[in-house]
């Protein structure tokens, strides 16, 4: 009779060891977003692709700005999540602007590694950087296609700016402290929200743009080349807790995967599906990972 007990006492023991055993390996990875349509599709991307190799995963979007995201995964309320090399630089790190993409990647996943313990795994093409958008008929008329050429002509062009541009070292500052000085037939400003409908009412002529936004998808907008490096990379990037990292080895091959799908073509015409023919994020993302993904 002891005997018997002593065995089922190590079965208990046993098997409620490789029960702990297999929940941890089964933990939910937890997958966050910030609160805007580009970063749904990204996160949902990076959710999409760690399901379909077996990697559970938890959502947790809408997460708001980049303060918010970034407080989730120093305290582990988040394990990874979409983010810009040039945010972590500027608005985290709350370093001077860069131009160099390298320089911007290479310093940023120095210091998250070392500050932060997170890994910035490989960055995108894409780099939903600041830009201007000009109307197609003012760009024909004048021959503008770069900064440098609007700097020319902007005494013939209409400008709709916005606070926050006038304000941030990476905006206004930075495109005067480049191009030199705008004589703009106009100024006003307005809310972000309605800029591209002013264009396409011949409201204003150009219009602050992000390299991404799906608006620039239509035929009738046209984004400036930044022939001068005015404003320094966005590129997309994953970050990811190092912790997960050790568990889930698999984790930095699957997300590089769909980073290195993502050029700014690809991320306008993924948010046109969004932002412009109303579709939900996560059914654009499903598309994308069902048809080059999967």
């Amino acid at each position: 009779m002891r005997k018997s007990l002593i065995v089922i006492c190590l079965i208990i023991v046993l098997t409620a060891f490789l029960f702990t055993g297999c929940s941890k390996d089964k933990t939910n990875i937890k997958v966050g977003s910030k609160d805007f349509t580009e970063s749904y599709i990204l996160a949902e991307l990076y959710a999409l692709v760690l399901e379909g190799n077996g990697i559970p995963v938890e959502r947790k979007f809408n997460l708001g700005g980049t303060n918010v995201a970034h407080q989730a995964m120093l305290k582990g309320d988040l394990d990874l999540y979409p983010e810009y090399t040039g945010t972590c630089l500027i608005n985290v790190l709350h370093q001077e602007p860069m131009k160099d993409p390298k320089t911007v990647y290479d310093y940023v996943a120095k210091e998250y590694s070392e500050q932060f313990s997170l890994t910035l795994l490989n960055p995108a093409k894409a780099s939903n950087s600041q830009g201007l958008a000009i109307s197609k008929l003012m760009s024909e008329r004048f021959g503008i296609t770069t900064i440098s050429q609007l700097r020319d002509h902007s005494s013939e062009i209409r400008f709709a700016s916005q606070g926050a541009f006038e304000e941030n070292p990476d905006g206004m500052r930075a495109l005067i402290s480049t191009y030199g000085d705008f004589n703009f037939k106009s100024i006003n400003f307005f809310d972000n929200a309605i800029k591209y409908e002013l264009i396409k009412n011949n409201k204003v002529d150009l219009v602050i743009a992000f390299t991404t936004d799906g608006q620039l998808t239509d035929p009738s907008v046209v984004l400036l080349e930044d022939d001068k490096q005015a404003w320094p990379p966005y590129n997309i990037v994953p970050i990811v807790r190092n912790e997960i990292l050790i568990n889930n080895p698999k984790i930095p091959e699957l997300l590089n995967s769909v980073s290195s799908l993502l050029d700014n073509i690809t991320m306008q015409m993924l948010n046109a599906e969004v932002d412009i023919k109303k579709r939900e994020p996560e059914d654009v993302a499903k598309e994308f990972f069902e048809e080059n993904l999967k």
